[in-house]
């Protein structure tokens, strides 16, 4: 069972999910990556430039590596979340243009341009495809 936190207008409402409702949310979610034959780049390319940190995190492996402006972490999905969150609240997307991309399953990139908080800044992404399921291994933010 996982505890689940809904903010609600006066105050805050806690249930607890069973484990097979988890995994329908999981498997739902899934879904929605696990078509390899789109391009994958384009939905992550999508929350990147709108600074959905929420919707980017569910393409991220349980485990990845970030670098972010030189931080290097080997990190969680929900540690990999925060950490992106606070990148885009610091940093306000404007613009991202994916500028490159290649590879094939199981592994492929991106190398993306993206304009946030006022600055330039490039994109490195690696995703791995497994069983049918994309997920971002490696995500790389530096300044240009």
């Amino acid at each position: 069972m996982k505890k689940i936190l809904l903010l609600a207008l006066f105050g805050i409402l806690s249930f607890t999910v069973p484990a097979q409702t988890m995994q329908m949310i999981r498997t739902s979610q899934t879904n929605v990556q696990s078509n390899t034959d789109q391009d994958v780049f384009t939905p992550i390319g999508k929350y990147i430039q709108s600074g959905d940190y929420e919707k980017l995190s569910a393409w991220f492996a349980d485990n990845l590596e970030l670098n972010i402006l030189g931080a290097i972490n080997n990190c969680t999905r929900n540690q990999a979340r925060l950490i992106i969150k606070n990148f885009f609240t610091n940093y306000t997307p404007k613009k991202f243009t994916i500028i490159h991309k290649s590879g094939k399953a199981p592994m492929k990139y991106a190398v993306g341009s993206l304009t946030a908080g006022g600055e330039k800044f490039r994109v490195i992404l690696y995703v791995k495809t497994t069983d049918g399921v994309n997920s971002i291994q490696q995500l790389k933010v530096e300044r240009e």
